[in-house]
């Protein structure tokens, strides 16, 4: 029997500098930039997600500007499929004044506001949570009959991803944790 094979892709590093010092404001900002921004050009694409990316029959993206160019990095063209459900999930920063961090501090700072109910006018935890639910349901289907369907999306909303999967009886077979190409290697038989 053969298995059906779901692949969470990280996108890759983001041209954007994650080296700036920034107020509540300004990481708004930045985070606005770093969504409508692509890859740097000096990327080093791992072999092993490029032999997965070869072993896809379906390659699903996020329709961020970074997912979809990992997509191409990976098969030279464009992703099968972009699916607005694969967008990252919200990261708003509370109003702090004029305390600046760095966008990694903002990105603790924000996801734990997040998690306890601050959203900033963005989407809430629960919501987000609805929606990984949804897309969990069509990766699923996609990837039915042995199929193999990798997803290039965010790090925060795979490892969601990756929880509504084994709610549905996928099993986690291989993950090297969240940075820029780190991948989780879903299967179900």
């Amino acid at each position: 029997m053969s298995q059906d094979r779901i692949i969470l892709v990280r996108h890759g590093k983001p041209a954007l500098s994650r080296s700036v010092w920034l107020t509540w404001r300004e990481y708004r900002n930045w985070w606005q930039q770093y969504d409508e921004g692509g890859l740097t050009e000096e990327q080093n694409v791992p072999l092993e997600v490029l032999k997965l990316a070869e072993e896809a029959d379906l390659v699903v993206s996020s329709p961020l500007r970074r997912a979809i160019e990992t997509a191409e990095l990976l098969r030279n063209q464009p992703p099968d499929i972009v699916d607005a459900d694969l967008v990252e999930a919200a990261l708003p920063s509370p109003h702090l004044g004029p305390i600046k961090f760095r966008p990694r501090g903002w990105g603790v700072i924000s996801r734990c506001v997040w998690y306890v109910g601050y959203t900033g006018g963005l989407e809430s935890h629960r919501d987000a949570r609805i929606r990984a639910v949804r897309m969990a349901d069509k990766l699923a289907e996609h990837a039915k009959g042995g199929k193999t369907v990798l997803v290039t999306a965010h790090g925060w909303y795979n490892r969601m991803l990756k929880v509504r999967l084994k709610r549905r009886g996928w099993t986690c077979v291989s993950e090297n944790g969240d940075q820029h190409w780190n991948h989780r290697i879903m299967i179900k038989e």
